[in-house]
């Protein structure tokens, strides 16, 4: 009996160790992956697919080819992430929201993607965050723009990493009333869905608070990806409006201009395309001087000329013949923001593998660089990024680029075009804009 206790003590003595080591494994946290898998997701078909999706798509293949061979200017020499190679997993968001949602799903749990980045489409942004919360996923969006997302909810697992359609908008009104300060009437065309009734109404309230007396000729909400806008046009034409505005993207914005340019609209009114970086490079000499351009951000055309963004400009081009759009531009603040959440949370790891609430902690209120400039996340508490704004407008043909060029072109900081953190958009515009700061 005495040998069987001293034997039950020694088995005893054995777990005890084995469990203790298994707490220490579980405290040291997950093991350095083979590669990290990212979900990325954009428009591959359909009518956003060739000025907006597969720019984006262009820009994540040869943005992560580059930072895996360790190419990238610092801060982002360094291969891969924390010397892990990165493995894109690239789908479709052409579908519609419901189907994003079912992909999103099979993305993480049955790709069992480390992270997703992704989603042009602002109905496929809204429709995909609840979702990432409930699996506790990590969803970097890089391109949608209403501004609902983060000021209708809280998130621990979603991030933005680019401004949202706040910023476009109320630079526009800015920018119009600097370089066109006579304006009396102002009409839109705007989708009917989130990202185009929130452009607008931003647009639209910013005009009448910077200028009272402006007046609204007219307001058009053809459906998404209608096509065909030929009785839109019609009322735009008799409104005779000084401004028409326009958050119109992809091939919507195309076939706006494609239809708009032979009844000589642009005569008539001042056009302002706030996503109309894309059609620059796409429509060439078709596009007239006179049209607003901007490009939802610092980006494209209207990229600073710092050292990140001369690489950027350089192997794009050098890979597809063209240079990078707004985009893609978004796409490579989401891949660099991403890999500056991991190293940072590696770094406070002391080389451990770090958790993705680790690295959500360590993205959440972060500074990082990109070819566009300095990145903030200083809204959402801490999840939604704010960024300045830039407008030019076309003036001459240029064919060496085969792109109209820019001139007047105006930049207004973050501090100026984002509202401060816990106000709502529509609450800072309706007071004024304050704590604005304005150049």
């Amino acid at each position: 009996m005495a040998g069987s206790t001293k034997g039950w003590l020694a088995l005893g003595l054995v777990l005890g160790v084995l469990v203790t080591m298994v707490g220490v494994s579980t405290w040291a946290g997950p093991v350095r992956p083979a590669e990290v898998r990212v979900g990325i997701v954009t428009f591959l078909s359909g009518a956003a697919a060739a000025p907006f999706g597969i720019p984006a798509r262009n820009a994540a293949e040869v943005i992560i080819s580059e930072l895996n061979a360790g190419r990238v200017p610092a801060p982002y020499n360094t291969p891969g992430i924390g010397g892990v190679p990165i493995r894109p997993v690239i789908i479709d968001e052409a579908g519609g929201a419901e189907k994003q949602v079912a992909e999103f799903r099979r993305l993480v749990l049955d790709e069992r993607v480390d992270l997703v980045i992704g989603y042009i489409s602002s109905a496929d942004c809204l429709a995909v965050a609840p979702v990432a919360e409930e699996l506790r996923a990590l969803l970097v969006m890089f391109d949608c723009g209403t501004n609902q997302i983060f000021e209708e909810r809280s998130y621990r697992y979603v991030f933005r990493t680019h401004g949202h359609q706040i910023l476009d908008n109320v630079g526009a009104a800015r920018y119009i009333l600097r370089i066109r300060p006579q304006v009396a009437t102002i009409a839109g065309i705007n989708q009917n869905y989130a990202w185009g009734q929130d452009s607008w109404n931003t647009f639209r309230e910013s005009m009448r608070k910077l200028k009272p007396e402006v007046r609204v000729l007219a307001e058009q909400f053809p459906r998404l990806f209608a096509g065909e806008y030929s009785a839109e046009l019609s009322a735009l034409l008799a409104a005779r409006p000084d401004v028409i505005h326009t958050s119109f993207w992809g091939g919507d914005l195309e076939s706006f201009l494609i239809q708009g340019l032979p009844r000589r609209i642009y005569e008539r009114s001042t056009l302002v395309l706030t996503t109309g970086d894309t059609v620059l490079p796409r429509l060439g000499q078709q596009i007239p001087p006179g049209v607003v351009i901007g490009a939802r951000g610092p980006h494209g055309a209207l990229a600073p000329n710092v050292p990140l963004n001369r690489w950027f400009r350089e192997v794009y081009t050098n890979r597809f013949n063209v240079r990078p759009v707004y985009p893609s531009y978004h796409m490579s603040q989401a891949l660099f923001g991403v890999k500056h959440a991991y190293e940072k949370a590696l770094a406070a790891n002391r080389g451990t593998w770090p958790t993705k609430e680790q690295v959500a902690a360590a993205l959440r209120g972060a500074t990082f660089d990109t070819p566009s400039g300095t990145i903030r996340m200083a809204l959402g508490n801490g999840h939604q990024a704010v960024e300045g704004v830039a407008y030019g407008i076309t003036s001459r043909f240029n064919t060496a680029t085969k792109e109209m060029e820019l001139t007047q072109v105006f930049h207004f900081p973050a501090e100026c075009v984002n509202p401060p953190e816990g106000m709502k958009s529509e609450e800072w515009i309706a007071r004024g804009f304050p704590g604005a700061r304005c150049p």
